[in-house]
């Protein structure tokens, strides 16, 4: 029931990942009567969906704390369906804050994960880049960065397909003395472990888009300005585009033969492609759609947690945690950077 256009943008998007997807099977939480009214129209997401009466919706502007006491809700029933392990995972274009709130509380994180982050996909020269945390962690110490790390690897690995995907530490400088100490032990722990030949380094602002590295990883109040700026930026190509090819005839001319081009371009920086941000660490899967999107953008956030599903995300970071041997007993040494547990 969340989203700008929900709930018929939803079942829009369920008939194309019914297609997608055919064995995949969805429980559909709302208001029951507008939800059949709806399915009775869209033949496969109809067979693919059984319904689920909530009575109660969390409203965009809803606190989270005002969220987490209604639970005849169709965002807390979808949640706690995954938390009883009914389903696999949740997909929501609902309120980003009420969402994360309920999913961290309810379905909790996994085991021995201090805490999770917010990881999503976006365009670079290269091709795809992987970015965490995006604003669930305002602050965070060396090992959040670590796990995040180790989070962004698997992500990597699983929804874009990477064998070995290169790792970079968002810093103001690429050289090894830029940045402050959490950064440093961060990078000195990374070198250690496992994934130390996939660890590229520091990497700076213009190393996301140019795709220097596969995952970018930082704090979430570094990573959501990031991201912010980075669809701003988006918008103003967009729009300057736009006033230049409609300043004059022969602007209009040169688009009509810059065409073809400009239609890729706008294929490959379509928002939707990059729909649907993860909330990684949790014990079980859920992915936030943007609230704006449509049914091909809800598709391609089912996409990304039918991805996490099939290709058991959840079992790979407990394997990979496990193998970096950070341990929550584990004191840290006296310049304060966290040890590896000896196993």
């Amino acid at each position: 029931m969340g989203g700008d256009h929900a709930p018929g943008m939803v079942i829009d998007g369920l008939e194309i990942a019914a297609e997608r997807h055919p064995t995949a099977r969805f429980l559909l939480v709302g208001d029951e009567t507008r939800l059949n009214l709806l399915l009775s129209k869209k033949r496969r997401a109809r067979a693919a969906c059984t319904v689920r009466h909530a009575p109660d919706v969390v409203s965009n502007d809803l606190k989270p704390t005002a969220a987490l006491r209604m639970r005849q809700s169709s965002m807390r029933i979808a949640i706690d369906a995954v938390a009883t392990n009914e389903a696999s995972g949740v997909v929501s274009a609902g309120n980003t804050g009420a969402l994360l709130t309920l999913a961290k509380i309810v379905i909790k994180t996994l085991p021995g994960l201090d805490r999770p982050a917010m990881a999503a996909i976006g365009p670079s020269a290269r091709g795809d880049v992987v970015m965490l945390d995006l604003g669930a962690n305002v602050q965070c110490d060396a090992r959040n960065l670590v796990e995040f790390a180790v989070m962004g690897d698997v992500f990597a690995r699983t929804v874009l397909g990477l064998t070995a995907p290169t790792i970079g530490l968002l810093n103001v400088g690429s050289e090894e003395l830029k940045g402050d100490d959490t950064l440093r032990q961060a990078a000195e722990i990374l070198r250690a472990s496992h994934i130390g030949p996939q660890f590229h380094g520091f990497v700076e602002g213009h190393d996301i888009a140019a795709g220097t590295t596969d995952v970018v990883v930082t704090d979430g109040f570094t990573g959501n300005v990031a991201l912010k700026t980075g669809e701003g930026a988006l918008k103003l190509i967009g729009d300057l585009l736009r006033q230049v090819f409609s300043s004059g005839i022969a602007a209009k001319i040169a688009y009509l033969l810059a065409r073809p081009g400009l239609d890729r371009l706008r294929e490959w920086l379509d928002p939707r492609r990059y729909n649907g941000a993860v909330m990684v660490g949790l014990n079980g899967v859920v992915v936030k759609s943007h609230g704006g999107t449509d049914a091909k953008g809800f598709a391609h956030a089912v996409d990304v947690a039918m991805d996490m599903v099939v290709h058991r995300f959840n079992d790979h970071i407990r394997e990979d945690l496990a193998r970096i041997g950070l341990d929550k007993r584990t004191a840290p040494d006296k310049n304060g950077t966290p040890r590896l547990a000896t196993a």
